[in-house]
Formats: structure tokens, sequence, C-alpha cells
């Protein structure tokens, strides 16, 4: 059962807060550019967005339990080459390499997992060390090469429904299903108990080592997933996919909401977190910034969101009388 320091996910001051952040920013960019409110626009912003919910779920999976995983954007490579293989070098039918590929993230997911529970090694170590050895692995086996996909592949990526992106459309529901299993699975209420306080939740029954290895397990699957459908919307299977999603999956998941310290996690606050990210690297193309600060301006919107965070944490802790 969650703790008294487990918060279930839903509607409170800090998601309303990003649904405010994120309607101002739309409005800015809608003033600052006559072609941003066009339909290719908008097109192209929902499905990087929804790119960007994948990968900061990746990580937010493994802060909810208080763990972390650099291996985050080197598995979703690993994964790249898996399934460039599959379909090119291995003439697999399209199915069966996307189900090879995304076998080999949970496989690197559960890898991870349980080299921190059975080890009793710090994430931080285990998933830095992976991902030198996820990236190895990808550039030896790849050369650095991409592989071709068939045109057929490249639908889910490239396509909409309405002008809809169908990569925005399958997110959205994943998301529902994510925000659904926090909020009324045993399953979901079990990982954040694990996140917000190890030692309770295991009085309580909790078997926290296997949640930690679950984590992993849910973070690989959306690394690799994320991966798949990048490759689908590239039109190749390029193994420097996930060489940028490391700053992306903190800074999403952190800016959504996600607590650092594990126990707190928000759908709809990771979907804000992915609009806010996405509409002001938008808006400093539109504002022609020197893109060689971009990373600088990046890392001060996490470390802000953080500082943020922890004040908001102390303040509540003030209130509380602890």
């Amino acid at each position: 059962m969650p703790t008294s320091a487990t918060k279930r996910p839903g509607i409170g001051g800090r998601t309303l807060g990003l649904i405010i952040s994120t309607t101002l920013l739309f409005a800015v960019l809608s003033l600052l550019s006559q072609s941003f409110l066009s339909s290719y626009t908008m097109f192209v912003i929902s499905r990087q967005m929804a790119f960007y919910v994948l990968i900061a779920l990746s990580q937010a999976f493994c802060l909810v339990v208080g763990q972390m995983s650099l291996a985050v954007g080197a598995i979703g490579s690993l994964t790249t080459i898996v399934l460039g293989l599959g379909l090119e070098t291995w003439n697999l039918p399209a199915g069966a390499a996307v189900v090879l590929a995304l076998g080999v993230g949970v496989l690197a997911g559960l890898l991870n997992g349980l080299l921190i529970t059975r080890l009793k090694i710090d994430s931080f170590i285990v998933t830095l060390s992976m991902m030198f050895i996820y990236m190895g692995l990808r550039s030896g086996i790849s050369g650095g090469s991409p592989y071709k996909v068939p045109e057929s592949f490249r639908a889910v990526g490239q396509g909409s429904l309405l002008g809809i992106p169908y990569v925005f459309l399958l997110v959205a529901v994943l998301l529902g299903l994510v925000g659904f299993m926090f909020r009324s699975t045993v399953f979901g209420r079990r990982l954040l108990a694990t996140g917000g306080n190890a030692a309770a939740a295991r009085l309580s029954g909790i078997e926290t080592g296997r949640m930690v290895v679950w984590a992993h397990v849910l973070s690989g699957a959306f690394a690799a997933l994320a991966a798949v459908l990048w490759a689908s919307k590239l039109g190749s299977a390029a193994p420097e996919t996930g060489d940028d999603w490391l700053i992306v999956s903190f800074a999403v998941a952190i800016i959504g909401g996600t607590g650092l310290n594990g126990g707190v996690i928000s759908g709809l606050g990771i979907f804000m977190g992915s609009a806010i990210f996405m509409l002001i690297k938008h808006g400093l193309v539109e504002v022609k910034a020197n893109p060689y600060y971009a990373n600088s301006f990046l890392g001060l919107l996490i470390l802000l969101a953080i500082v943020i965070d922890r004040v908001r944490q102390i303040y509540s802790d003030k209130q509380k009388g602890t």
C-alpha cells in the first residue's frame, strides 16, 4: 500500500502551473510567428512532443522508484541497430523485427535492474557503465552506418489521421494507460510506495527489489519503443539515435513534476513538460537564438525545475512541522 509520503498522480497545483505555463508559451509563440499555428507546424510539434513523452517516461519509471537510468539513450540506440539488422540484413517481417527490437530494450532494462538489486550497486554507476557497453555494441555492430527500412515501415512514424500524427495518438493512449496504472492498480501503487518510502514499503510486504527491476524493465521498453518509432519517422535505423536523449529524459520528466526522490509522477504533467520543452526549443529558433547556447538554456531550465521542486518540498515540510 502507498505510504503517506506517496502521492498519486492528479491535477494538483504543480500540474495546473504547467498547464498555465504551456498556455502562455503557446500564446507568445502564436504572436511571434505567423506560421506557428499552421497545420504543418502543429504536426511537427505534436509528433516531436510524442517522442519526448516516450523518452521522459523511460526515465520517469526509474525516478519514481528512487532510481535513475543514464542508459536510456544507449538502449534506444542499441534497439535501433537490432531493428535495422532485422529489417535489412536478416530480412525479417516488420512485425518480427519490431518485436525483436522491443525485446532487446526489455532485456537491457532487465539486466540493469538485476545488476542494481542483486549486487546492491547504485543505479548511477550501473547505468553509466551499461551506457558505454550498449553504445560500444551499437558502434561495433553497425560500424556507424544506418540501416535501410522498407517504405511500408515508415507509415506510423510519418503518417497522420485528420492531421494528427499517428505517433501522437499512440503515445496519448499509452500515457493514459500509464496514468491509470499509477492511479488505479496495485502494481502502480507499489511502484509509488517503493519510491515514496522504501523501508515502509518493505514493512508493508512490498518486494521493493522486484519493483525496482520492473521499473528498469519498463524504462527499457519505452526507450526501445521510442527508438522503433523514431526509425519509422526518420525512414532509416540510424546508430546515432538516442545520443541526445539523456538531457531530454531528465528535462521533460523533471519539468513535468516527476519527483527526483521518488514516489511522485503525473502523466498529464509529463505531457505538459514535453509541450513546454518543445515550445521553448521552437521559441529559441523563432527568436534566432545562438544554437550553441541551446543546451545551456535547457540545463538552466532543468535546474530551475529542480530548485522549484526543492523549495516546494521544504515549504511542505515546514507546514507539517518536520
